[in-house]
């Protein structure tokens, strides 16, 4: 059976390091056959710059945002994928905000059950990883630390592949050594 894998991209930037290691990650998960689809979150069309708190979707059976947009779609093939991978370039030690937008909007994937006293979420036993780059050696441990969490919290199986050093904007599309790393990544993961 092939993995149905949904990557969100989270940099603004078309041609920038991040879109580069979705890239050649893209190329090695289809050497094992998955199915991939690509979002890039820097250009979904939203109502609400993240989640606002209204609790409405804790009330509903399914799991879904009670904003209609685009992001809301999003989170419904989230629930669909049997990987979901994050990338994102590190911005003051944090996710990209156009990630953030649909990390925080993902509380409607959870409902608390009050009698086996846990979290149920359809990306429940799915995969998440993280794959991200930073300008210099520092801050990708945190960033980590974010989605593990994540994923335990989600009880997600939990991978990642950070890239620390890697420059300007761009800079790693001629990098021959992490173009290998991130295509074998790729096909591990399938």
């Amino acid at each position: 059976m092939f993995k149905k894998i949904l990557i969100l991209l989270g940099s603004p930037k078309k041609n920038g390091n991040t879109a580069y290691l979705v890239k050649w990650f893209t190329q090695g998960a289809r050497t094992k056959g998955a199915r991939i689809e690509i979002i890039n979150t820097s250009f979904l069309k939203y109502k609400s710059t993240g989640c606002n708190g209204c609790g409405a979707c804790q009330k509903l059976d399914k799991y879904e945002c009670v904003i209609k947009d685009q992001a809301s779609q999003v989170l419904k093939k989230m629930a669909l994928a049997d990987v979901v991978v994050m990338a994102t370039p590190l911005y003051f030690y944090s996710p990209s905000a156009q990630s953030k937008l649909v990390m925080d909007r993902m509380f409607c994937l959870y409902k608390y059950d009050d009698k086996t006293k846990a979290t149920v979420s359809p990306l429940n036993g799915k995969t998440l990883i993280l794959i991200a780059s930073a300008f210099e050696d520092i801050g990708l441990d945190i960033l980590k630390k974010t989605f593990a969490f994540i994923a335990d919290y989600s009880d997600m199986k939990f991978k990642s592949l950070l890239i620390p050093n890697a420059g300007d904007s761009g800079n790693i599309k001629n990098n021959l050594s992490i173009r290998k790393k991130v295509v074998a990544f790729g096909k591990k993961t399938v």
